[in-house]
Parts: structure tokens; C-alpha cells; sequence
């Protein structure tokens, strides 16, 4: 039977995926570090009829990403699907974000995905077969406020997978490397994440569901696919990045910062996974608390928002043309 390993398989997006390979006919490698969640992942695989194994594993360790490596094949059989999922980040402001958080977040997030890159290949490319698929995000191409070692993470994250992918094209190998690039998802990071500011975050509209997101995910791994963008607007933030990239950075001054912020405060007790895992003792399982307004680009409560949307555009553009009309006169005035 075909193998499948995922990082932060304990909760959300990976989770989700777990989950949707299994129901493919693999059975499921399951890394990630809270026990309660790897407990629920491992019985969600099970129940399909396919068979788990767990490694409690932080991905910002290289030597312990190798070794669960060698013990999920030594259980399972030869990896043909790795997915590096694992993210973990900080929500505030760069100035207000503690050096070793930054550092922390970012050896999660980017680093996690180099090691459990490096680990599939170890295994993979003696044999000249398998598929690493790196979860990446639209911010991968245009940072927003609030989430600077999220977004400094996944542009690292794509520049890194564009290196690799070169370097198997030059070797003429068979094992694929791609990067599935995703929208705003309703998961558990928006109840776990560290947050120094007053309010609970949520993802910025439009939400998937992270089975949407799993969909993806497994599609990308069984086809040649080298790179996917998830979601109409995430495929419309990330052409407008690169065709413009100041209007792309005001649209997120602009429209960003307060939507990530619900009206309910933040708690003294709401869980943090930064340093150690908030699902050691509760399954936290793969949705987040936005499941009503979880529809993607067609949720009722985004076309709502739709006016509001365009006015922000409308004011990121004139804010840009107007930075490029003084750049302009300086240049003539010299």
C-alpha cells in the first residue's frame, strides 16, 4: 500500500489532509507534537480501514524529523507522499514580537519545512520516486501586517522549493517537489496562535474549509503539478503582487489589519502552541471556530463585504499612484 507522511498532522489543514489520504488508500505517517491531537489523528486514519503511525516530533529539529522518518517506514513501508504542513506563528505587530518568538516561529514554519524536505529526499531519491508537497499561502507573495514571521516564513518557503525544484530538474530526477499555495483557512491556528494583541484573530475573508484546502493538497501530490494557488482572491493577490507589488502592500495596510481581529477578547487561559503544543491534553481536530462563515469566495457573509473590498482597493491604488507621482516629481526636480 502507498505511503503518505504529514507534518502538523495533529490539527487543521494537516489533519485534514491525513484524513483525505487515507480515503485515497494510503496509509498515514502522522507527525506533529501535541499527543491528544496525534491520539485523534491516528483513530480518524484508522476508521477508513488504513493504517497510522505517529511520531510526537517538533520539525524545528532536524535529527528528530530523520529519525520518525526511519520509524514511520520501518512500520509502514517506503514514504511515496510527504507533505510538510507544520506552521506556527505570532500575531502582532514586528516591533511588539519578542527576537526568540520571531526566531521560533520562523524555525516551525520555514525550517520545518526544509528538514522534512530533506528527509523525503533522503529516502526518496535512492529509490527515484515519490512526491514532497510543501504547504505554502498567498503570503508567500505579499505580506500582510500583524503576521511578519508567518510571511517571512512562506516567501522563504517558495524560494527555498524553487531552489530544490531546480536542482532536481538539473539532476534530471523523478521525485516531484511542488508547493500548494493556500487561501484563509478555518483552523485551530486562530484559537492556538501567539497573539500580544487585545482581540482573538481570525483569518482574513475569504475562509475555506481545510478540507478544501486537503483537497488540494492530495491532487497536487498524484499529479505533476509543480505549484497551485488555492482560492480566486489568493489567485488575485498573488498576480496583483507581482504585476504591482506597492498597490499589493497597501491593499494590506489598507484592509488587513482590522480584519483579522474579531470583537471577542482575548483570554488569559486561550492556549498558546508556539513553544509547546496546545493539543497535548484536547483534540483540537481540524476545524478552527469559523465554520459558519467558512464558505470560500461565495460565503454569503464575504459577498457581503464585497463594496467594503473594492473601496479599500480604490484607496490602496490611489494611495499607490500617489506615492508614485511624488517619486516621480522628485526624480524630475534633481
Amino acid at each position: 500500500m502507498p505511503v503518505a507522511v504529514v507534518t502538523g498532522a495533529s490539527g487543521g489543514v494537516g489533519r485534514a489532509t491525513a484524513i483525505a489520504f487515507a480515503h485515497k488508500g494510503f496509509d498515514v505517517g502522522l507527525i506533529a507534537r501535541g499527543e491528544a491531537g496525534l491520539e485523534g489523528a491516528t483513530a480518524d486514519v484508522t476508521s477508513t480501514g488504513r493504517r497510522a503511525h505517529a511520531c510526537s516530533v517538533d520539525v524545528a529539529d532536524w535529527r528528530a524529523v530523520d529519525i520518525a522518518a526511519s520509524e514511520i517506514e520501518d512500520a509502514l513501508g517506503p514514504i511515496d507522499v510527504w507533505v510538510n504542513d507544520a506552521m506556527t506563528t505570532v500575531f502582532s505587530p514586528f516591533s511588539d514580537v519578542e527576537p526568540d518568538d520571531f526566531a521560533r516561529a520562523v524555525e516551525v514554519t520555514f525550517l520545518g519545512q526544509v528538514w522534512g524536505t530533506r528527509a523525503a529526499l533522503k529516502r526518496m531519491a535512492p529509490r527515484d520516486r515519490g512526491a514532497i508537497v510543501n504547504v505554502g499561502s498567498a503570503l508567500a507573495y505579499v505580506g500582510i501586517p500583524l503576521q511578519a514571521p508567518y510571511c517571512a516564513s512562506k516567501f522563504a518557503c517558495r524560494g527555498f522549493v524553487e531552489s530544490v525544484q531546480a536542482e532536481l530538474t538539473h539532476q534530471r530526477s523523478r521525485v516531484r517537489l511542488a508547493m500548494v499555495h493556500l487561501p484563509a483557512v478555518n483552523t485551530p491556528q486562530f484559537d492556538w496562535g501567539e497573539d500580544t494583541l487585545p482581540h482573538r484573530p481570525m483569518p482574513v475573508p475569504p475562509i475555506y474549509q481545510p478540507e478544501v484546502a486537503a483537497d488540494a493538497i492530495v491532487a497536487t501530490a498524484l499529479t505533476p503539478r509543480r505549484s497551485k494557488v488555492l482560492g480566486s482572491w489568493n489567485k488575485f493577490l498573488t498576480i496583483l503582487a507581482r504585476a504591482t507589488p506597492q498597490l499589493a502592500v497597501n491593499l494590506g495596510a489598507f484592509g488587513a489589519w482590522e480584519g483579522q481581529f474579531t470583537d471577542e477578547l482575548r483570554r488569559p487561559d486561550d492556549p498558546v502552541n508556539l513553544y509547546k503544543p496546545a493539543d497535548d491534553d484536547r483534540d483540537f481536530g481540524a476545524h478552527g471556530r469559523f465554520d459558519a462563515i467558512a464558505g470560500g469566495f461565495l460565503d454569503p457573509a464575504y459577498l457581503k463585504t464585497l463594496p467594503k473590498n473594492a473601496a479599500t482597493l480604490a484607496r490602496a491604488a490611489t494611495h499607490t499612484a500617489r506615492l508614485k507621482w511624488r517619486s516621480a516629481s522628485a526624480l524630475l526636480q534633481r
